[in-house]
């Protein structure tokens, strides 16, 4: 979802040479194949932006895969960067990096500060340790290697698996089918309560054309919209985007997850960006996507 976004918005501001590679030919979790790459391809700008990605369900389910695929991403990724004499890099974190109590809006100071949250800890770690190794690599070597830790993603190019994917894609199926097969209710993981950001990833696109143009750009910054919604009301936007009009019912016996987090976006913000796609329009273009993939019989929605 993300790498297709930015190869779209790269590609509209007349990038002559975006460079992306399959991963059945690349694997990054695979350090030779890693390196080979970067000596061939020597690009002048990298952006790390592959992960493996999951919901609530996923990140408890796999932690094992989670910690492992990430960290070997990060680390071959930068490192074999690096070897090939690229000058610039930006690497793509997550806002679970906080810790679970930090203070909301999270500034991005609070980093290491305290205890993460457990259902998500394997994918943080991995993705703090990315962020790390940005930092230490700009510190030691000098090259402008940096991190941009975005809030919760959707958009075009998204995952729909019903229980390994995020909240709004999972959503969007669930209501879509429940709609379809005439259902009187849906019913939503957890209690409703917990309040999510939610940032479009054409926008995040934006942000990153935006950090690349800097010539020192921070460490690593965060990238969000600057509210939230707690996850039964946002259940109601995508029902009414679907079509779906039965009852909407919450299951308190699956997990929450974190109750808040909002990120302070005011770093970012005045470096000249702001979010542009309202939630509203953004959920309907989400909505659109899947059903082109549904009429296509994509993977993304057949599992």
């Amino acid at each position: 979802m993300v790498g297709s976004a930015l190869v779209r918005r790269f590609k509209s501001e007349g990038f002559p040479n975006v460079l992306t590679e399959d991963r059945s030919r690349v694997d990054l979790t695979e350090q030779a194949q890693v390196r080979d790459y970067f000596e061939r391809e020597k690009p002048a700008i990298a952006i790390i932006a592959a992960a493996r990605v999951g919901g609530i369900h996923a990140n408890s389910t796999y932690p094992a895969e989670f910690i492992y695929e990430n960290l070997m991403i990060a680390a071959n990724c930068i490192h074999a960067a690096f070897q090939a004499g690229v000058e610039r890099l930006l690497f793509l974190g997550s806002s679970c990096i906080y810790p679970k109590a930090a203070p909301q809006p999270i500034p991005e100071n609070c980093l290491l500060s305290g205890p993460l949250e457990a259902t998500n800890e394997a994918y943080a770690v991995a993705k703090i340790a990315g962020l790390k190794l940005c930092q230490y690599y700009r510190k030691q070597y000098g090259v402008t290697y940096h991190s941009a830790m975005p809030t919760n993603l959707y958009g075009p190019g998204d995952n729909y698996h019903p229980e390994n994917s995020h909240v709004i894609p999972a959503l969007i199926r669930r209501f879509h089918e429940a709609k379809a097969s005439g259902a009187a209710e849906t019913v939503v993981w957890g209690t409703g309560t917990p309040r999510r950001e939610i940032l479009h990833v054409d926008d995040l696109a934006d942000a990153c054309l935006r950090l690349l143009a800097l010539a020192n750009p921070p460490d690593w910054v965060n990238v969000g919209t600057g509210e939230d919604i707690p996850i039964l009301e946002l259940a109601g936007m995508i029902a009414r985007v679907v079509g779906f009009k039965g009852e909407i019912r919450t299951d308190p016996s699956k997990p929450d997850g974190t109750p808040r987090k909002l990120l302070d976006d005011g770093r970012i913000r005045a470096l000249g960006w702001r979010p542009l796609v309202g939630l509203e329009e953004g959920l309907a273009d989400a909505y659109a996507d899947f059903r082109r993939l549904l009429d296509r019989g994509d993977g993304r929605v057949r599992n």
